[in-house]
C-alpha cells in the first residue's frame, strides 16, 4: 500500500479529454474528520439486490416467513449496508479514487425495509507509512445504534506529472 512521493503530485488527471475529480489524499485528511448521511432502503433496492445476486433468502422478501419468526417486516440484506458504506467512502470520505481494503461490519440489531438510517463516518487513524486511513462508522435508527463498522481505506493517490 506504500506510495511514492512521485505518485502524489497532481490532484486531477485527464482521461479521454475529461477531468476526473479525485477525493482527498492522505495528506489532506485529518483525524476526527466526519461525514454523515441518511438513507432509507426501500423495496426497490432490495428487489434489485435479490435479482442481481439470485439470493432467495426468505428473510429478505417473504412477509409470511418473517412473521413466523416474530418480525414485522423483511430484513435488509447485509450486502446493501456494506454497499452504502463503500459507496459513501468512494463518493465523499476520502472520495473518488479511494480503495477499501478491509471491512469489519457488526450488525447489532436487525435492519428492516424502510428504516431511516443515519450513517456517521469518522476518520479515527491516519497511517502515512502504509497509506491507510481507518474510518469508524456508526449506523443509527432513531436513537438506537443498529450497526457499526471499522473500515481500512487507501485514499486516492495522485498521478505522476509529465516531467517525472
Amino acid at each position: 500500500f506504500r506510495s511514492t512521493v512521485q505518485e502524489r503530485k497532481i490532484k486531477s488527471m485527464k482521461l479521454q479529454n475529461q477531468d476526473i475529480k479525485i477525493g482527498k489524499t492522505i495528506d489532506e485528511l485529518v483525524e476526527g474528520e466526519t461525514f454523515s448521511l441518511s438513507e432509507t432502503i426501500k423495496n426497490r433496492e432490495i428487489l434489485l439486490y435479490l435479482g442481481l445476486t439470485n439470493d432467495d433468502n426468505p428473510l429478505y422478501s417473504q412477509y409470511d416467513y418473517v412473521k413466523e419468526l416474530g418480525l414485522t417486516k423483511p430484513v435488509v440484506p447485509t450486502a446493501l449496508i456494506f454497499g452504502i458504506i463503500t459507496s459513501t467512502i468512494n463518493k465523499h470520505l476520502p472520495g473518488p479514487g479511494s480503495h477499501v481494503v478491509n471491512v469489519n461490519l457488526n450488525l447489532i440489531e436487525k435492519i428492516f425495509r424502510n428504516d431511516l438510517l443515519s450513517f456517521n463516518f469518522e476518520i479515527i487513524k491516519i497511517d502515512t507509512n502504509k497509506d491507510l486511513v481507518t474510518i469508524n462508522i456508526e449506523i443509527m435508527r432513531d436513537e438506537e445504534r443498529v450497526a457499526d463498522a471499522i473500515v481500512l481505506v487507501q485514499p486516492p493517490l495522485e498521478e505522476l506529472t509529465e516531467s517525472e
